[in-house]
């Protein structure tokens, strides 16, 4: 994905990271502050644990997951709260670094078929432009599709990104035009020019779902007409302040097309990072990069500890 960092610049990132999880780290550490002040982790204790980790979107499995593990080590010590949170780090990032996986592109694919699919309004279109100038810093030839053909705004947007970037943007010949045929076409144009990366934008309309399915199951049916092995990355984007939503989307476009890693954004505006815990620890699927703010460089690799710490206040 990004190019390795300046330790300085990785520190930049890491203080926007901590500042952009204020709110998560809030929301977390309020539920603790009060629970630990030099007191024996009983079982009313650890109970109380849980509902804290709970209802800071950790989900039930993962928090019932980190108790279990306090209860294991320290069940009936006295703690205080700074030895809980270095704890908890440290149990959060054990959940997180299975999932903590960069997007590789295989450069034998010319062009490499990166589909990103997730509701409207989570930062799709943002984060494929984000991604192309990522990929045009290091070089790379890289081509946009405005497949969300119905939302004018968004082709609007990808010109305006493509513009900006020198990334050749392939736009449907009418709003509302078919979003297969626009990636078969733009799929063959990239291969004939020597495209090295295609992002292809897609439509996020849940409240259709049938509708939503066909159509996205169409542009990977007509992408393999080219490419059998096409996409070769498929991207879910979610949107960090949806919380819980953010599960109930995975496992919906999961049944539609073979996800094949996650991009969390908005974690900047959001009390709900907890949430990339629940997805990491019930899903299991890749967490290639996560967005705190607005500009290419505040959408990184996913890194385990640092996010952990963070999310902890640490």
């Amino acid at each position: 994905m990004a190019p390795a960092t300046e330790p300085e610049e990785r520190g930049g990132f890491f203080s926007r990271l901590r500042a952009g999880l204020s709110r998560s780290t809030a929301r977390l550490t309020e539920g603790l502050t009060g629970l630990f002040t030099r007191r024996k982790l009983d079982e009313a204790a650890l109970e109380e644990l849980e509902e804290a980790l709970i209802t800071a979107d950790l989900g039930v499995a993962a928090s019932q997951r980190i108790v279990q593990q306090f209860r294991r080590s320290r069940f009936g010590k006295e703690v205080t709260g700074e030895e809980v949170r270095e704890a908890l780090a440290g149990e959060i990032a054990a959940i997180l670094e299975p999932v903590a996986r960069p997007l590789v592109i295989d450069e034998a694919r010319r062009p490499h078929v990166v589909l990103v699919v997730g509701v409207n309004g989570t930062g799709k279109t943002t984060t494929i432009a984000k991604l192309g100038q990522q990929f045009r810093e290091q070089g790379k030839k890289v081509a946009f599709v405005a497949g969300d053909t119905f939302r004018a705004a968004a082709v609007e947007q990808l010109q305006i990104w493509g513009d900006r970037t020198g990334c050749h943007v392939h736009t449907p010949v009418k709003p509302g035009a078919d979003a297969a045929g626009l990636a078969y076409d733009a799929l063959k144009s990239a291969q004939a020019d020597g495209t090295e990366i295609l992002l292809v934008d897609t439509a996020g309309r849940l409240h259709n779902k049938a509708a939503l399915m066909e159509e996205l199951r169409k542009v990977v049916r007509v992408l393999q007409r080219i490419d059998e092995s096409a996409p070769h990355s498929v991207l879910l984007v979610l949107d960090a302040t949806t919380g819980q939503n953010a599960t109930q989307q995975c496992k919906v476009f999961a049944e539609m097309v073979q996800v094949s890693g996650l991009v969390v954004t908005k974690l900047d505006g959001s009390a709900k990072g907890g949430i990339v815990v629940a997805l990491a620890q019930e899903f299991g699927l890749p967490v290639h990069a996560v967005g705190v703010g607005e500009k290419a460089a505040d959408l990184r690799p996913f890194e385990a500890r640092d996010f952990a710490r963070s999310l902890l206040g640490l």
